[in-house]
Parts: C-alpha cells; sequence; structure tokens
C-alpha cells in the first residue's frame, strides 16, 4: 500500500500548471506502475499500439525495483518538478 505522501504527490503532479514533456511524463508512469502495482507481467502491446508500448517500456524498465523503492523515487521525482 503506498504512502499518503505519495498519493499526494501524485495529486500535485497531476495538476502541475506546465505540462511535464514526454520523457518526464514516461517515467513517472514507470515508477507510478511499479509502485503499485510491482514488476510488469503483461504482455508487451502491438507494434502498432505505440503509446501503448512506450508505456509498457516505462514500466517495465523498472522490473526488479521493490515498490517501496518506487514510491521512494517517484517522490524524489515528484519533488525535482514541482521545485
Amino acid at each position: 500500500m503506498v504512502s499518503q505522501e505519495f498519493t499526494d504527490k501524485a495529486k500535485t503532479v497531476s495538476e502541475l500548471s506546465k505540462r511535464p514533456n514526454d520523457d518526464e511524463l514516461l517515467k513517472l508512469y514507470g515508477l507510478y506502475k511499479q509502485a503499485t502495482v510491482g514488476d510488469n507481467t503483461t504482455e508487451k502491446p502491438g507494434m502498432f499500439d505505440f503509446k501503448g508500448k512506450f508505456k509498457w517500456e516505462a514500466w517495465n524498465n523498472e522490473k526488479g525495483i521493490s515498490q517501496e523503492e518506487a514510491e521512494k523515487q517517484y517522490i524524489e521525482f515528484a519533488d525535482q518538478m514541482i521545485s
């Protein structure tokens, strides 16, 4: 279960006035999924599902990191974006 701090940071990031760039969004997505679900065990999307493929790869890049560590990294990354 994720912490209240994690939930608060996720909400703050989703309400930023300046949209994060695509690389930042993918990093946030991968860490968020790793923190909330754990390792990616889903099937890789097809070659024509570009958005799904990028998101799948972002999550898969975090494979092996504990949910607690992913949560910590998400909070640290979110703090950098909020400042």
